[in-house]
């Protein structure tokens, strides 16, 4: 869970070096030209609220503005609250907020939300709880500047329902407002309110479309990327574990599919409800909540551009909150603050954490791949398939890589290709310069012809999902439920099972499953009998038979014309069902992308190299593709010219990186590994730049490697680095840790083969940071 370089992070860069920090000159830190990046997730404990400032308190609102928090309402477990109280990140204390004017009555599971430089509070429930006396919802929105501290209630013309546990954000200048509690049923309507001008605003109900969320209240919202996401809650319906996203522009929702995640990777969190969920550069973090009568204080993370979940490992000086529910949280900078809540044994928390987000670039390796496969770029290979003999075009580097049956395939079509090249040789050797082209430069670009591949035994359409999931990992899920999608995707489900995908298989399996419904589980048996799916054609007559559902199936039309073996398999089980089965065999997910093409770095692929790169003057195959894949230097040479020779010298600008250091390099290129020692990361900082890659993950975790990594044991290779890289901060911090630590330093073996010019270097440093009584001392030593 790393972000963007574009986001503004709080530097954490203390060397793991063991010298003695109390010297009067401090370590001068890495300054790469590149921003700062926190290296680890972390929650520290900051001071809590104390009791003559506020009451300890859950079911209130925080939200953030500049460098403060702001806590309002919620309850004490004895009365309801409507005091404004304020923290100070920077120096870590409260105090009351000033406020003047009429403040909101009393309340909790309101919704506050900051608009400009003013925050706007909505609804909730009022009254006096201890005597359980003038108990309502509200419906008033108040206003609190906090310029003057002026609070104003904005008279608004609407018929907005009273509510309270809804969910609130603000969205183009105006605030949203989506389900709730009216104090009867649980709501799921949604109404929005310009903020832009109090004299003209009025309440509009939104029309909703799609797969809109269940009634529900005391959920949380986050809008990340354009679009509102809302996660699990108290429904009236199955509480589930489901999330939605709502796009603003279309007003349409969208049930966050999971038959994407594959056994063994993170499942979703756990149902739950008074829970919160922030929205960090792509991220959305969930905390807490009460989840199936537990009150877990796990943190997890959703991508949202790989939509997936984890659970975050935080560093080992963490100091985690307990498990809670019915808090707040807000985000500083690049830090998420929760405040409050309900503990143990009902007890409120007046604690104040702090969770400080760990940020890189994402890893693009997957896009990458996804782009070449959708763009069909530099593709070598050309597979004809099925009766009608369509074509569809692929690169032989990644499908030999990933699916093994079309190796074997691909290698076949080689060796006929190469048989008939021998059979018209005269006829090459006449026509020598047939297979080549000029560029505008005049020099030679070789073309070399499609390798043809024909399977019989697949048509296109569900062999270009499967392609698509060759190069990402995923498939692109069509809309749930449709019966001609979901027959497509069994379609692929049938390759996927002859070419001994586990992985794909996998995937279909879990789609088709939760794709079943009632319209569509009689042609989806149908389909499933017809293709020989025994394990989804179980599913299916699973699904006829169950009490709830056996009734409507039978007086559809579709039984009426269902096949007479289907029909009696469907009334026998529903006669005597069979025995349950289970198996606690391990369910084979095949290998990853990443692991695949890893393999293919390490030897799988050699044979399917087509490109020659020189590192001074050493050859190292490759695959053009792969390489184009990653990086827009190779995209660019390769799409202007080929070298005639097929060979390409590298470098990173006039720097030749050592082999250990290119190697590292063509790990990430491969399959997005960052792991290096950090002398390689000093060669391949500029890489990024050079090389075009997506963009600078690589860089950041080569300074964070340097700035972390530099050892006595290894200060002289990465000094040596420096000095050749010409990176002379990095150069100053290994002779300030020389200097240092140069009793350590003095023992190692491999100061005797330094050069000239860096002996000197230390000798100059030492003079510089050495008192003459020091001096004194290291004489009577020798």
């Amino acid at each position: 869970c790393l972000v963007a370089a574009t986001m503004s992070c709080k530097s954490k860069v203390a060397p793991s070096v063991d010298f003695d920090h109390s010297c009067s000159d401090s370590v001068e830190y890495l300054t790469l030209n590149f921003g700062p990046f926190e290296t680890v997730h972390r929650w520290r404990r900051l001071p809590p609220c104390d009791e003559f400032v506020g009451a300890r308190r859950s079911k209130h609102t925080v939200v953030a503005y500049r460098d403060a928090i702001y806590v309002f309402g919620g309850d004490n477990g004895k009365n309801m609250l409507n005091d404004l109280l304020r923290f100070d990140v920077k120096d870590c204390s409260w105090c009351r907020a000033f406020t003047t004017g009429t403040p909101p009555a009393p309340r909790y599971h309101h919704s506050a939300v900051v608009y400009g430089s003013s925050m706007f509070v909505f609804g909730g429930y009022t009254g006096d709880i201890y005597s359980n006396s003038n108990l309502k919802n509200k419906n008033d929105l108040f206003e609190y500047k906090f310029a003057t501290g002026q609070w104003t209630e904005w008279k608004v013309e609407g018929r907005l329902v009273a509510r309270s546990a809804h969910g609130a954000t603000v969205y183009n200048d105006k605030l949203w407002i989506f389900a709730g509690y009216d104090g009867n049923a649980r709501l799921n309507d949604m109404w929005t309110i310009s903020l832009q001008d109090r004299e003209q605003a009025y309440w509009e109900e939104i029309e909703q479309s799609g797969e809109i969320p269940p009634s529900c209240c005391n959920f949380p919202v986050a809008v990340c990327q354009d679009k509102m996401f809302v996660f699990s809650g108290q429904s009236g319906a199955k509480i589930t574990n489901n999330l939605f996203q709502f796009e603003f522009k279309g007003h349409i929702w969208t049930r966050i599919p999971t038959e994407h995640l594959l056994r063994g990777s993170p499942p979703p969190p756990q149902r739950r409800y008074g829970h919160t969920m922030v929205a960090f550069d792509r991220h959305l973090y969930v905390f807490g909540g009460a989840a199936d009568n537990t009150l877990p204080n796990e943190l997890h993370c959703y991508d949202v551009d790989s939509q997936t979940w984890e659970v975050i490992q935080p560093s080992t000086d963490s100091e985690m909150p307990s498990g809670r529910l019915f808090h707040a949280a807000a985000v500083i900078h690049d830090a998420m603050y929760i405040f409050g809540g309900t503990v143990d044994n009902n007890v409120r928390s007046g604690e104040m954490y702090r969770f400080q987000f760990s940020c890189y670039p994402k890893c693009t390796l997957h896009e990458d791949y996804g782009k070449l496969w959708e763009n069909r770029q530099f593709c070598d290979v050309e597979f004809t398939l099925g009766e009608r003999e369509e074509k569809v075009l692929g690169h032989i580097a990644i499908v030999t890589a990933r699916c093994k049956w079309l190796r074997k395939k691909i290698l076949q079509a080689r060796d006929r290709q190469k048989q008939k090249s021998k059979l018209e040789c005269n006829e090459e050797s006449d026509e020598s310069g047939s297979g080549s082209q000029k560029d505008s430069s005049g020099r030679s670009s070789r073309v070399p012809p499609l390798l043809e591949v024909s399977i019989r035994e697949a048509d296109a359409q569900p062999f270009e999902v499967l392609m698509q999931f060759l190069y990402t990992d995923k498939i692109q899920y069509p809309r749930r439920g449709h019966v001609q999608d979901v027959l497509l995707i069994m379609d692929v489900y049938k390759l996927a099972l002859s070419f001994k995908l586990s992985r794909l298989e996998q995937l279909c399996v879990q789609y088709i499953e939760a794709s079943v419904d009632l319209q569509n589980v009689l042609s989806v048996c149908e389909n499933a009998n017809k293709l020989q799916l025994d394990q989804l054609k179980e599913h299916c007559l699973n699904f006829v038979v169950k009490e709830s559902h056996f009734n409507q199936v039978i007086m559809t039309k579709e039984f009426e014309h269902l096949s007479t073996q289907l029909i009696v398999e469907i009334v026998r089980r529903k006669q005597q069902p069979p025995p349950r089965v289970y198996s606690d065999q391990p369910v084979d997910i095949g290998t990853s992308l990443v692991q695949d093409m890893k393999a293919c770095l390490e030897g799988a692929g050699h044979e399917f190299c087509d490109i020659i790169l020189l590192l001074d003057g050493h050859p190292r195959p490759a695959h053009k593709a792969i390489l184009a894949a990653r990086s827009s230097y190779f995209e660019a040479m390769f799409r202007s010219f080929m070298p005639e020779d097929g060979q390409v010298n590298i470098s990173i600008g006039e720097m030749v990186p050592s082999t250990q250091a290119f190697e590292s390099m063509l790990r990430y290129i491969y399959y997005g590994d960052v792991n290096m020692p950090p002398e390689d990361s000093l060669y391949l900082f500029a890489a990024p730049y050079y090389y075009g890659f997506s963009n600078n993950r690589l860089q950041a975790y080569c300074k964070q490697n340097l700035e972390m990594n530099v050892t006595v044991e290894n200060v002289l290779q990465i000094l040596e680095a420096a000095d050749k890289t010409q990176a002379l901060d990095m150069k100053k911090h290994c002779l300030h840790i020389i200097v240092h630590q140069f009793t350590k330093v003095s023992k190692l073996p491999n100061l005797r083969s330094l050069s000239q010019p860096l002996l000197l270097d230390i000798i100059d440093s030492l003079a510089s940071h050495i008192s003459d009584k020091q001096c004194t001392e290291m004489s009577s030593d020798i």
